[in-house]
């Protein structure tokens, strides 16, 4: 395999590369514990930036369950999800289309020889769906990806991409060269956790409240010219 050493970029997926939308989680979760989807009531916070097994079990006991009934349920939830995002496959494009800029930004990333994967909550089977939505060729390798379907704690997901990417590549991520990029504090938290850089999006939270966060960089969008030098500069840093 080709090692690619310009850095490692690791895209969050939902309201980084495209706009959030708990449909699928709230379809999901309905028929996984034969409830109406009007009962499912997600938890004020530990939504956004957190896997979707821990969502999904802090979901069904706000909506209900019994806590012994929910952890039970999650091996029946991976199966409906998959079910649901498969169906839904025009929906999703239709729906949540990628942010501006997306497509071209992971294309010259690509052309400089950045390595791209992603770390997400949500389990493979919908990450791989929702990318395959963005209609873009190779540039994303999800094979080394970390995914909610890996570990239920998104911080344990650092060092699966790690170990898939010193499997795949025979080389050691270098903190300092990769950049986690996302929408949320829990993307920043997690991303200093490991020792990587940080990069936010302000595509939901307000570019004053992602800057009280601490990360490398904040932005308005992923305008590709500003976004990609920002990315090869923080690479470059020591």
């Amino acid at each position: 395999m080709e090692h690619r050493d310009a850095g490692l970029v690791i895209w969050d997926v939902d309201g980084t590369l495209i706009p959030a939308d708990l449909r699928w989680l709230r379809r999901s979760i309905a028929r996984t514990y034969e409830i109406d989807e009007a009962a499912v009531t997600f938890p004020e916070t530990k939504v956004h930036g957190y896997t979707d097994e821990s969502i999904v079990i802090d979901t069904a006991i706000a909506s209900g369950i019994a806590s012994v009934d929910a952890e039970a349920g999650v091996p029946r939830f991976h199966q409906v999800l998959a079910e649901v995002m498969e169906a839904g496959r025009d929906e999703l494009a239709r729906v949540q289309p990628p942010y501006p800029g997306v497509a071209a930004s992971i294309a010259e990333l690509h052309r400089r020889g950045f390595v791209q994967t992603v770390l997400t909550g949500n389990l493979r089977v919908a990450a791989e769906i929702k990318i395959q939505s963005l209609g873009l060729g190779g540039e994303l390798d999800l094979e080394i990806g970390g995914y909610g379907s890996d570990e239920r704690d998104r911080f344990r997901l650092p060092d699966v991409v790690a170990r898939r990417y010193q499997s795949k590549y025979g080389a050691v991520v270098l903190p300092d060269r990769t950049v986690v990029v996302g929408d949320a504090p829990n993307d920043i938290a997690c991303a200093r956790s490991a020792g990587f850089r940080a990069v936010v999006v302000a595509h939901r939270a307000s570019l004053e409240e992602l800057s009280s966060y601490g990360p490398d960089a904040v932005l308005d969008s992923l305008e590709p010219d500003l976004f990609v030098a920002t990315i090869a500069y923080l690479v470059q840093q020591r």
